[in-house]
C-alpha cells in the first residue's frame, strides 16, 4: 500500500533504493523552479539526483567539501572570487526569477556570512537562505540584517526546509509582481503624460497658426523662430526639459498680441508713438493670459521677457544681462534675425548675411554676447534650410485646409 512502492512498480523499478529515491523525489517537489542550489549537506550523494530531476537548471554546488570521492551530481568548487569580488562559480549562474542559494554559515575558509555579502554585492535580487548549527536569536537576526532572506537550523528536517524555501520563493514572487506592476504603472503614466503634452502642443500650434493669420506681417514667423531658437539652444548644450520649455515659450511668445487692436496689428506701415506704446503691452498681456496654466509656467519666461535687451533698454521690465532668462536671451536674438530677414510692407527683407552683420554689431548691446557668438557660428545654409522647411510645412497645411470638405 506504500504509494512510493506503487509508483516504483509502475515505473518498472523493484529495488529498495529505487523506492527511497522516488520517496525523496516526492518530498523535494518544493524545489521545482529553483534555478540554483548551493548544496552543503542538504542534498549530497543520491539526493542530488532528486534535486536534479526536480530542477534541471539548478547548479548543485559543494564548496570546499573535503570529499575524497566525487559526489554524483554535485559540483565541487573552491572559494575563488572574480576581480569585482563576486564568487567565481556564481557569475553567470544566477539571474533568473527564482534564484536561491542555501549556504552554511560555518565552512572551511571564508564563512557563509562573508559569502552572503559577496552574493548580495553581485546581485541583490538573489535570495540566500543561511544554514546554521547555532540556534540563537542573535545569529538569526544577524543573518537577516546582512541580507539573508531566511535561515534554517541544523539538524533540520525536510518539512522545515520546505516551508522556508516556499516562503522565500513566495516572497520573491510577490516582490517581482509588485516591481512589474510599478514598472507598468510608470510606463502608463509616462505614456499618458506624453499624450497630454502632445495634446497641449497641438492646441498651442493651432492658437499660433490663428495668430499668424491675423497678423499680416508675421505669416510663418512663429514656426520659424521656434526652429531657430531650438537650433541655438542645442548649440549651447541646453538639454531637456529646458529645451522643450524654450520651444513652447517660442511658440507662445506673441500670444499677447491677441489683445492688441486689429488697427495696430494689421497696420501696413510703421507704428506711431502711441501705437507703439500699445504694442509694447503684448508681453505682459501674454503673461497674464497664461500664468494660471501651471503646465506652461516654465515657458512664460520667454513670453514675458523676449523684448528685454542685454543693456537693460528693453521692455517691459528693463532687465539686463543675466537677469534676463537664458531662453529669452536666445529667443531675442533669433526673433530679431527673423524680423530682419522677412519682408515688411515698409521695407524689403535683409539678406541673411546682412542680418548676421547686425547681430554681430549689436552683440553686447541688444544681444547676449555668448548667444550671439553661438548664433554666428552656425552656417548660413542652416538658416536657409530651416526657413525653406517651415515654408514647405505651411504650404502643406494650407493645401490640406483647401482640400478638406
Amino acid at each position: 500500500n506504500d504509494p512510493y512502492v506503487k509508483r516504483a512498480h509502475a515505473e518498472g523499478y523493484r529495488s529498495r533504493a529505487a523506492y527511497k529515491l522516488i520517496e525523496l523525489d516526492e518530498r523535494f517537489k518544493f524545489l521545482r523552479g529553483v534555478r540554483a542550489v548551493i548544496d552543503l549537506g542538504i542534498a549530497p550523494g543520491g539526493w542530488a539526483q532528486v534535486v536534479r530531476k526536480q530542477c534541471p537548471k539548478a547548479r548543485i554546488v559543494g564548496i570546499d567539501l573535503l570529499a575524497v570521492d566525487p559526489i554524483p551530481g554535485v559540483e565541487i568548487v573552491q572559494m575563488d572570487f572574480t576581480d569585482d569580488g563576486a564568487p567565481a562559480w556564481l557569475t553567470g549562474a544566477l539571474g533568473g526569477p527564482d534564484d536561491l542559494v542555501l549556504s552554511d554559515i560555518e565552512m572551511p575558509g571564508e564563512n557563509g556570512l562573508s559569502l552572503l555579502r559577496r552574493i548580495k554585492d553581485h546581485d541583490p535580487d538573489v535570495d540566500v537562505i543561511m544554514v546554521t548549527g547555532v540556534v540563537d536569536f542573535e545569529t538569526a537576526v544577524g543573518t537577516i540584517r546582512k541580507g539573508a532572506s531566511d535561515y534554517v537550523s541544523k539538524p533540520f528536517n525536510l518539512a522545515e526546509v520546505r516551508i522556508v524555501v516556499e516562503r522565500t520563493l513566495d516572497k520573491r514572487r510577490l516582490i517581482r509582481e509588485n516591481r512589474d506592476y510599478q514598472q507598468s504603472l510608470e510606463s502608463k503614466v509616462i505614456e499618458r503624460t506624453r499624450e497630454l503634452e502632445e495634446s497641449y502642443e497641438s492646441t498651442l500650434e493651432a492658437m499660433i497658426t490663428a495668430l499668424d493669420f491675423r497678423d499680416n506681417e508675421t505669416h510663418g514667423h512663429s514656426r520659424r523662430v521656434v526652429e531657430y531658437a531650438v537650433m541655438v539652444a542645442q548649440a549651447m548644450n541646453v538639454g531637456e526639459p529646458e529645451l522643450s520649455w524654450i520651444r513652447r515659450g517660442a511658440i507662445l511668445h506673441d500670444v499677447g498680441k491677441i489683445g492688441v487692436p486689429d488697427a495696430i496689428l494689421r497696420k501696413p506701415g510703421k507704428l506711431d508713438a502711441a501705437e507703439w506704446e500699445e504694442m509694447k503691452k503684448h508681453p505682459g498681456m501674454g503673461y497674464r493670459m497664461l500664468k494660471h496654466i501651471r503646465f506652461l509656467t516654465p515657458a512664460l519666461e520667454i513670453v514675458h521677457c523676449h523684448q528685454e535687451r542685454w543693456d537693460g533698454s528693453g521692455y517691459p521690465h528693463g532687465l539686463k544681462r543675466e537677469d534676463i532668462p537664458l531662453g529669452a536671451r536666445i529667443f531675442a536674438t533669433v526673433d530679431t534675425f527673423d524680423a530682419m530677414t522677412s519682408d515688411r510692407p515698409y521695407r524689403a527683407a535683409l539678406s541673411i548675411e546682412a542680418a548676421r552683420d547686425e547681430i554681430r554689431r549689436f552683440s553686447g548691446i541688444q544681444f547676449d554676447p555668448k548667444v550671439a557668438d553661438v548664433f554666428l557660428a552656425i552656417e548660413e545654409s542652416v538658416w536657409r534650410d530651416i526657413r525653406a522647411r517651415v515654408h514647405r510645412r505651411i504650404d502643406e497645411l494650407a493645401e490640406a485646409e483647401r482640400a478638406a470638405p
